[in-house]
Formats: structure tokens, sequence, C-alpha cells
């Protein structure tokens, strides 16, 4: 018993109703009223007359009522034939061969139909999603492109003509030339990438060997040493928008300091030069005032020898003693004036000396990260320079753990990059008041920091890192009025004496890696 297929779903569940190759063979019409299969089976074509296509209210009308396949086949038949052209003919011989009930001829018009007609159908876009490609290839050639080749005189007249071209173009036109010339455009601009990118490249190598040649002109103990090796470091690797602006900030503010301390420097020492003047000064005025002296003495004696009686002898002696009292005076004041002078010039002398001291410490300013206050890459590396040597002197053990926060560009996403920056703070905070005075802690870029713990052996080491990460879990960050989970993965490696830096951060990190693997908020030792 043959089964009764389906009806056919209604216009309203179609959507769009026909697939886009069907809907080539029926295109939209204004709709008229349905008829039935009968009747357009029945209405013949007048010759050299053009009767209007089949609607998709004719073409539901159809198969609306198509239970059987007798009638599924007529529905078709009598479809076909409601289209222009071949189209028409070809439908007139399904109605032919179904009326006649020869199936076999049935069957061959409707292969014709499906190797003349169907098959050559191709999935293409419709006008309007051509339009809209066409739009989007312009924007970028206009507006993108454009853009990125205005310092190049030879591509950016080619891509701006190809970007007109390519606004002109309609879905009828053929895409032969325009795909060429696209394809010869990115090709040379592939070129010219390589080309700007061999160029800035040894730009930064030019820059960073003028820098290492002002470094090499300079003391070991300059401060400027620093703000040096910061740019080298940055120049090293690759050019991140935002460590350029941080190393920007930074270095201006350091340069800002500097300038104040060296012109407070400068004061200082021009008011030395004023007061060592004013002690040359003053002692010729005291030369002066003892070679007047000399004089008036050398008169009293010639007066006394001159003297005739006691009286007169009384007088000289009183001017002897009078000029005596005022040289004893000025010599009195001399000195005062000159230990007053001694004093000023070592209070500005250990001016000078602390505000050295301030430029060279504010010159450190390059070796701490700007936002948690921990050390950079830079600090650590000459941290431990110093510890390596002194543990591999003293025969203790140096330990080493790389932390990276969990989840921590989810903590971007939630609370924004504030709350990002807070929660690097707060495990900063948190770290410096669980480890001792001699341990430090260094932000390696982004969420990881490094933790280095000289005379720690290892157990200790494992021990300090599992109590930093639970009290980072019962002290959650409070930001905005909402609390914030924060911890992190850690390896712990132990350092082996005559190791590099480099192999000893290499163990730490591939075992940070595995902490994450097995399930992030933990603590894992490296093989020693």
């Amino acid at each position: 018993m043959a089964k009764t297929p389906r009806a056919l779903p209604d216009s309203a569940d179609a959507s769009p109703g026909l697939t886009s190759g069907l809907r080539r063979l029926w295109p939209r019409r204004q709709e008229k009223p349905a008829s039935t299969s009968t009747d357009l089976a029945t209405v013949p074509s007048p010759v050299g007359v053009s009767l209007p296509s089949i609607s998709p209210a004719q073409l539901h009308a159809l198969f609306a009522h198509a239970m059987e396949p007798a009638s599924l086949l007529s529905a078709f038949a009598d479809g076909v034939a409601g289209l222009p052209g071949e189209l028409r003919g070809m439908g007139q011989r399904l109605q032919s061969a179904h009326a006649d009930g020869d199936w076999a001829r049935y069957g061959r018009a409707l292969r014709q139909l499906v190797d003349k007609y169907i098959r050559t159908i191709q999935d293409e876009p419709v006008a309007g999603e051509a339009e809209q490609l066409r739009d989007l290839l312009h924007h970028t050639l206009a507006v993108a492109m454009e853009s990125l080749l205005r310092d190049d005189a030879a591509l950016l007249p080619q891509t701006h003509a190809l970007a007109g071209r390519v606004k002109q173009w309609q879905p009828t036109q053929s895409l032969e030339t325009l795909s060429t010339d696209l394809r010869d455009l990115c090709h040379q601009v592939g070129l010219r990438t390589h080309e700007v990118t061999d160029a800035q490249d040894l730009m930064r190598s030019l820059f960073d060997l003028l820098l290492e040649n002002v470094g090499e002109l300079l003391e070991d103990g300059s401060w400027l040493q620093d703000q040096i090796a910061a740019v080298r470091e940055l120049l090293s690797g690759p050019l991140d928008r935002t460590a350029l602006e941080q190393t920007r900030a930074g270095l201006r503010e350091v340069i800002y300091k500097q300038g104040l301390l060296k012109q407070g420097i400068a004061d200082s020492k021009t008011a030395m030069k004023d007061m060592m003047v004013t002690f040359v000064e003053r002692l010729d005025g005291m030369a002066s005032s003892t070679g007047e002296f000399h004089d008036r003495i050398t008169f009293h004696v010639q007066a006394i020898r001159d003297s005739r009686s006691i009286a007169e002898l009384g007088k000289r002696m009183e001017d002897i003693l009078h000029d005596t009292e005022q040289l004893q005076a000025q010599a009195l004041k001399t000195r005062d004036n000159l230990l007053a002078a001694r004093r000023e010039a070592e209070e500005a002398e250990q001016r000078v000396a602390d505000l050295e001291e301030e430029l060279q410490s504010v010159s450190t300013l390059v070796r701490v990260d700007q936002l948690t206050e921990a050390l950079n890459r830079r600090g650590f590396d000459e941290l431990f320079k110093r510890e390596s040597v002194r543990a591999l002197r003293s025969g203790q053990t140096m330990c080493l753990a790389m932390l990276d926060l969990d989840d921590f560009r989810q903590i971007n996403a939630t609370h924004g990059h504030q709350g990002g920056d807070a929660a690097l703070c707060h495990v900063v905070a948190v770290a410096r008041a669980t480890l001792r005075g001699s341990d430090a802690v260094a932000r390696f870029g982004g969420e990881e920091f490094v933790l280095l713990l000289p005379d720690t052996p290892f157990l200790e080491a494992m021990g300090t890192l599992e109590r930093l990460r639970t009290r980072l879990v019962q002290r959650p960050l409070q930001h905005q009025g909402q609390t914030l989970a924060v911890s992190f993965s850690a390896g712990v490696a132990r350092w082996r004496p005559g190791e590099s830096q480099e192999d000893l951060l290499a163990r730490a990190d591939r075992t940070m890696y595995r902490a994450k693997q097995d399930g992030k908020n933990r603590v894992v030792a490296a093989e020693d």
C-alpha cells in the first residue's frame, strides 16, 4: 500500500520558500489570484503572446492538494509550464506525457530539464549580497588599505583607483580584471610590508647600537645608564604599544625629577662658590686690618721714644690698648664669620650629597614596575646577579618561584582594566606582607610574577608559596564594592650552583604551566 505523502509546507513556513537556484526559475512577480492545476493545464498559450510567469501564490496552490505521486507530477508539470521562454515548452511536454500516462516520456523530459537548466545553476550570491560584498571591499580598500599605504607614493594611487573601480562594479559585470588587479595589489602590499618590517628592524638595531655607544661613554655609576638600559630592553622585544607608553611615561617622570634635582645641585654648588668668595674677601680684609695695626704699633713705638713725660707715655699706652682691643674684636668677629662660613659650606656640601643620593635613587625608578612598585625585569636581573654570586660564595640555597594569576582575562573582562590593575597590586601587597625582607617580588609583564627567595631551603620555599596562596584566598580583593577572588598557579625551582638565570626561569615556567594543567590555584615543585 502506497504511503500518503505529506503535504508541502505552507508558504508562511517556507522561508524564503524555494532554494536560490529554483527561485531563479520562478522569479517573483506581482501576485494574482491563485489558479488550480486544472486551470493552468487547460489554458492555451496564444501564439506570439508573452504570458506572465507563474506567481509564488499560484505555485502554492498547485502543490497544496497534491497528496499522491500522480498529482505531484501533474502539479510539477503545470508549474514548469507556467514559466517563461523555453521552460514553458518543457512544461507543456511534461503535461502532455502526464496526460497520456507515458511515464517514460515524462522521465526523459524531466532528465532534459535537469541537464539543461537545473544542472547549470551556479550557487552565486544574489544581487543584494554581491552589492554588499562590493561595498565592503570598497570600504576595505578606501579606508583600511589607503590608511596603511598613506606614505607609499606608488601604491596609494593604485589602491585609490582600484577602490573606485570596485565601487562602480555591477553584479552583471565580469570580475576577472578586478580580481587580477586585486591579487596583484595584495602581492605588492605583501612585498612592501616585508620591506617596511626590514627597515624597522634595521632602525631598531641602529638605535640600539647608538645607545650602546653612548652608554660606553658614560661612567658605570651614571644614572643615564639605567635609562639607556631600559630603552634597549624595550627595543630587544616586540614593540607593544602599551609597553612603549608605560616606558615613555616612566622616563618622563624620571627626567622631570632628575631635572629638579640637578637644578638643586647647581644652586647648592653656586652657593658654595659664593661662600668661598666671601671667605677669601674676609681673609683679605683681615690681612688689611692686621697691616694697619702693624703701622699703628710702629707709630706708637716711635711716639713712646719721643715722649717727654709720664703723661705722654700713659696716653700712648691707652692708644695701644685701644688699637689692640679693636684688633682683637675684629679677629674674634672674623673667626666667628669663618666658623659660620665653614658650617654653611658643610651644610651646602651635605645638601649636594643628599641631592646626588636622591638623584641616584630616582634613577632606579627604571628598575621598578610603575603599576605595582615591584621590581621589573631589569631590576630583577641585577638582583639575581648579586644574590647568585652571594649564594655561590656562601653555599646557601636559593629558590625561585614563577607565578601566573588564574583567569586574569576574565577579571579584566568582568571588572575592566582598573579591576585587573587592582588585582595585580593586591597580589604584590599580600606577597610583601608574607615574604621576608630579604625576599623579592618582580613583575615580568602581564599577570606573571617571579619571587626570589635567597637563603631558603626548597621545602621552606614551597611552604612560603603555599602560605601566600592561602592568604590570597583568605583575603579577597575589595574593588568598587565588589569582591574579587584572586588566585595563582606557581612553579618553584631550586637554583643549581652555576645555573644561568634563563635556565632557572625556564624550569620554573614549565612547572608553573604544569600547575595550570593540573587545575590551577596550586603550587608545584620543579624537578631538581
